[in-house]
């Protein structure tokens, strides 16, 4: 058995943890050591968004250094191919217009993209080249060496390169799913089919449960719910109520079980699926292909994106303007809208900093707000 081929045998060993595409291509970008490291993280219990993340990163580190240098990236990296990295990244399309040789070399560039590393035009954007750099620098000290990615040449260098080519930050949504656009998504679930009770129950428990994350909702098992006593209500029948115990998440502590409460609506919808889908344990959310047959396979993170854009579609909304990421912003939105305490509303969606969740109250208010209206 070749060296590849005993790496990729070994992805399949942690594929279950860290669930990978493109297996052989990583096999024989990533060395003995990064698999012995993925496993070990694995080990270690590390969250799989954290792992996915990394292992994206490492692959993509690999790739650039094999077409920069024609070598693996080196352990550790000296200071001058950590600035190299910086510059092939972080550069000024008009000083490209001058000087062809500016940023990173046609070649690179070209390899990366036939490889399918490389698919923005233009410089990154500073927080991927930031986060790429943080990953070489956690994975340099897990194997115990010294690092540079601290100096203060490579900090200036960032600085500089940020500052001479500003980029306004583009929201991972462009608009949220609020209240009104949601029950026009949910209009469009209403045929009773598999299909339909399936995409109906995740919009509303994405958004119902604070608006989780699409790799949460395609993450979800069953063993993670649990019944709640109905809650009772001024008039009519008592409520259906679960909890989902989402374990540990992008903001909890690595200790720390975070759960979320669903009532009424939300919960019936999750019953229907359930029902229907005869599932009773594992993955909730699977795939179910052109025939109506429902896979054993979870989806995967990308689907609940392309659920939300196929429902705004079908609802007669711009698809470009909707994302998964929309349920979350939306989620807070609407509870501004309520006015929902925002302590309340961030138990439910589990936001960590005030000041992020505060902004969605602060743009849903300000639209209608007195300092907006002084001319009205």
């Amino acid at each position: 058995m070749s060296a590849v081929d005993r790496r990729a045998c070994e992805l399949d060993t942690i594929a279950a943890v860290l669930p990978l595409e493109r297996r052989d291509e990583l096999a024989e970008l990533l060395t003995d050591q990064d698999i012995e490291t993925l496993r070990h993280l694995v080990n270690e219990g590390m969250g799989e968004n954290t792992l996915r993340a990394l292992t994206s990163d490492l692959a993509y580190l690999q790739a650039w250094s094999l077409a920069a240098t024609g070598v693996s990236l080196p352990w550790p990296a000296p200071e001058a191919l950590a600035l190299k990295f910086v510059a092939h990244h972080l550069w000024q399309p008009r000083q490209r217009e001058i000087d062809p040789h500016h940023g990173m070399p046609a070649d690179i560039e070209q390899s990366l993209r036939e490889q399918g590393f490389l698919k923005t035009v233009g410089p990154h954007a500073p927080d991927t080249v930031r986060r790429r750099l943080a990953t070489w620098s956690t994975l340099t000290k897990w194997r115990g060496l010294p690092g540079v990615f601290s100096s203060p040449a490579l900090k200036s260098a960032i600085r500089l390169a940020v500052r001479a080519t500003p980029r306004p930050r583009k929201p991972k949504s462009a608009k949220a799913v609020t209240g009104d656009i949601l029950t026009k998504m949910l209009a469009t679930c209403d045929s009773g089919g598999l299909t339909d009770l399936r995409d109906r129950a995740i919009l509303m428990i994405a958004f119902a449960s604070g608006g989780r994350r699409r790799s949460e909702v395609a993450g979800l098992r069953v063993e993670q719910l649990t019944a709640e006593p109905p809650v009772p209500v001024e008039s009519g029948p008592p409520l259906p109520s679960l909890a989902i115990h989402l374990g540990r998440t992008k903001t909890s502590g690595a200790d720390h079980d975070e759960v979320v409460y669903l009532t009424g609506r939300p919960v019936e919808a999750l019953n229907a699926w359930l029902a229907a889908s005869r599932i009773e344990t594992g993955s909730i959310f699977r795939k179910i292909d052109r025939w109506g047959n429902l896979s054993q396979r979870a989806l995967e993170p990308g689907a609940i994106n392309q659920i939300v854009k196929s429902r705004a579609a079908q609802a007669g909304l711009d698809p470009e303007a909707f994302s998964a990421h929309g349920l979350r912003s939306g989620y807070l939105t609407e509870a501004a809208n309520r006015g929902v305490p925002l302590q309340e509303a961030m138990e439910q969606s589990r936001h960590r900093s005030v000041q992020q969740a505060s902004s969605y109250y602060n743009n849903a208010t300000r639209r209608s707000g007195r300092a907006a209206r002084l001319i009205s």
